[in-house]
C-alpha cells in the first residue's frame, strides 16, 4: 500500500514473483501492472464492494486458473445478480458477535440543535463520534461550525487527501480517546473496529449509495453499548425518488446481519433492471426475466458441464422460456409483502411453477400469511396460469394489446387449421403459427375469454394427439 516505502515495496514486488512470499495482503496496488505472482492460486476480496469489475478482472486475468473468494457485508448489485443466477456460488453468514446491538437509526432535516443533542450524549456516556462529510474542500469549515454547537468536544479532522504520516496520527490519536469527534470523509467506510465509538452523524445522507450507507453505519455499534446513527439531509429540498428508496431501506433494515437484504434491495433499485417488479431495463427488458434467467441457467450448466468434461445437460432448467406480456402491471408490490427476501422467494416459485394446483396452493398460502392479495398480485398470478395454460397447449408467445391477444404456436396449424377454427369459434382467426383473438380492454370478461381459448386449444391438441396415436397404432397392428 502508499503507507510503504520504496524500498518497501520494491522489496515485496520481487518476492512475489519469485514466490519467495506465500500470502500478500494488499490495496489496489496489487493490481498494478509491475505486480506478478509466480504461481497465484487464490484470491481473497475482503469488502468487495470497494473493487469494482476491472479491478477484479485484472486480479483474474494473473492467472487463468484462479479461485476467488469474494467477502462483502453488501455485495455489489452485479456480484449479488451472479451468485443468484447460479454463475457464482454463495454464501451467507447472519449471526452476529455476542453482545451486539441493533444500531437505532434516524432520517432527518439538518439542525444544529440535534446534532449539539446527539454529541453530547456520546460525551455524557465517554464515548466518541464519527461525524461524516464527504466534501474535502469545506470540510475543515464544517468542523469549525461543529466546534461552535459543541465548544465542549474536542474535534480532529481525517481525509484520504492528508499525507500518510498526518492521516496516521490522527487516527491514532482518536483511537487513544485524545479528540472525542473525528470530522472525516468516506475514509472510515471500512476497516475499522472502535468499539468506543457509538455515534455517527452523516451530513448529506441523500447523496451516499445504499451500501455506503450501511458500511458506514458498520462502524459504529461495535461493542456491547447501543449506537446511534443520525442521517441527515437538507432542511427543504425534495429527495430524488431514488434517494428516498435509499433512506427508507437503511431506516427499515436496523436488525442484526441485514447487509444481504441491503444488498438485494440495492438489485432492486438500481440492478439489472428492476428484476422483481415491473421496471426492466437492457437485455431483460427485450426478452423478459423468465426467459433472461432461463437462458442465463442453461449457460451455467452448459458450461460447468465442460469444465468437468461432460457433455451439456439436456434437462430443462427450473424455468419456462414461455412468453406471457399482458401489458397490465403484475408484481408482489412491497407494501404487500414488506421482506424482500420472502417477495425474491415467491417470484422463483411463480417462475418455476408447472401445474395450476400448485398456483392455487401459493394463493391460498399467499392470504393466510400476508392477507388480501392486492390487485397487481393477482395480476401475476393470472399471469402464470396462462403461461402454465400455454405450455400444455404448445403456445410459446402471448401477447396481448388493446384489440387482440396473439398466441404464438410452436409448430404450425397445418391441416388441423379450418378443423382447429371451427372448435374455437368466432372472435379467433386460426392462422398457420399464431391464433388471434379478438379483445375489448374495458370489458372485465377478457381474460376469461383468453383462459377459455387456452383451455380449448389444449383440449383440441390432447385430441388430435389421440388420434394420431390411435392411428399409429392401427398402422402399426397391419
Amino acid at each position: 500500500s502508499r503507507f510503504r516505502s520504496d524500498e518497501e515495496q520494491k522489496a515485496i514486488v520481487a518476492g512475489l514473483a519469485a514466490g519467495e512470499i506465500d500470502i500478500c495482503i494488499g490495496t489496489h496496488r496489487m493490481l498494478q501492472r509491475d505486480i506478478s505472482f509466480k504461481n497465484l492460486g487464490m484470491v481473497v476480496l475482503d469488502e468487495e464492494q470497494r473493487f469494482g469489475v476491472i479491478h477484479k478482472e485484472r486480479l483474474k486475468q494473473l492467472r487463468s486458473e484462479v479461485d476467488v473468494l469474494a467477502m462483502s457485508a453488501t455485495p455489489i448489485p452485479r456480484t449479488l445478480h451472479l451468485s443468484l443466477s447460479g454463475v457464482r456460488d454463495m454464501s451467507t453468514m447472519e449471526t452476529p458477535p455476542d453482545e451486539r446491538l441493533p444500531i437505532k437509526t434516524y432520517v432527518s432535516e439538518e439542525s444544529n440543535d440535534l446534532i449539539r443533542e446527539a454529541v453530547l450524549r456520546e460525551l455524557d456516556r465517554d464515548g466518541q463520534v464519527f461525524f461524516v462529510h464527504n466534501r474535502v474542500k469545506n470540510i475543515e469549515h464544517t468542523a469549525y461550525k461543529l466546534q461552535q454547537m459543541v465548544p465542549e468536544a474536542r474535534i480532529s479532522i481525517g481525509h484520504g487527501q492528508m499525507r500518510e504520516d498526518q492521516l496516521a496520527k490522527v487516527m491514532t490519536s482518536f483511537a487513544a480517546h485524545e479528540s472525542d469527534v473525528l470530522v472525516c470523509t468516506t475514509i472510515i467506510e471500512s476497516g475499522l473496529d472502535l468499539p468506543n465509538v457509538n455515534t455517527l452523524v452523516i451530513d448529506r445522507a441523500d447523496t451516499f449509495g445504499l451500501s455506503q450507507l450501511y458500511q458506514l453505519r458498520g462502524r459504529v455499534g461495535r461493542g456491547a453499548h447501543r449506537a446511534y446513527a443520525y442521517l441527515l439531509v437538507p432542511k427543504g429540498k425534495q429527495l430524488t425518488e431514488q434517494a428516498d428508496q435509499r433512506l427508507n431501506t437503511i431506516l427499515a433494515a436496523t436488525e442484526l446481519g441485514a447487509g444481504f437484504q441491503i444488498a438485494m434491495r440495492d438489485l432492486e433499485i438500481r440492478g439489472a433492471g428492476n428484476i422483481l417488479g415491473d421496471q426492466q431495463s437492457g437485455h431483460i427488458a427485450a426478452i423478459g426475466f423468465d426467459l433472461y434467467t432461463s437462458l442465463l441457467a442453461r449457460a451455467v450448466e452448459s458450461v460447468k458441464a465442460r469444465r468437468e468434461g461432460k457433455n451439456a445437460p439436456d434437462e430443462e432448467v427450473p424455468f419456462s422460456t414461455t412468453r406471457v406480456d399482458l401489458g397490465v402491471e403484475a408484481l408482489v408490490p412491497d407494501y404487500y409483502v414488506e421482506d424482500l427476501a420472502e417477495r425474491l422467494d415467491i417470484y422463483q416459485r411463480l417462475a418455476a411453477m408447472r401445474a395450476l394446483g400448485d398456483l392455487e396452493e401459493l394463493e391460498e398460502e399467499l392470504e393466510d400469511r400476508f392477507g388480501r392479495i392486492p390487485g397487481p398480485t393477482r395480476v401475476l398470478l393470472y399471469t402464470t396460469k396462462v403461461r402454465i395454460l400455454s405450455e400444455a397447449c404448445g403456445v410459446n408467445a402471448v401477447v396481448a394489446t388493446d384489440e387482440r391477444v396473439t398466441f404464438s404456436l410452436n409448430e404450425p396449424t397445418g391441416g388441423a387449421r379450418t378443423v382447429l377454427q371451427k372448435a374455437l369459434g368466432r372472435g379467433i382467426t386460426v392462422g398457420h403459427m399464431q391464433i388471434r383473438l379478438q379483445i375489448d380492454r374495458d370489458d372485465p370478461e377478457w381474460r376469461e375469454e383468453l383462459t377459455w381459448t387456452l383451455a380449448e386449444l389444449g383440449r383440441f391438441r390432447q385430441q388430435f394427439l389421440s388420434v394420431l396415436a390411435d392411428a399409429g397404432a392401427a398402422a402399426g397392428g397391419t
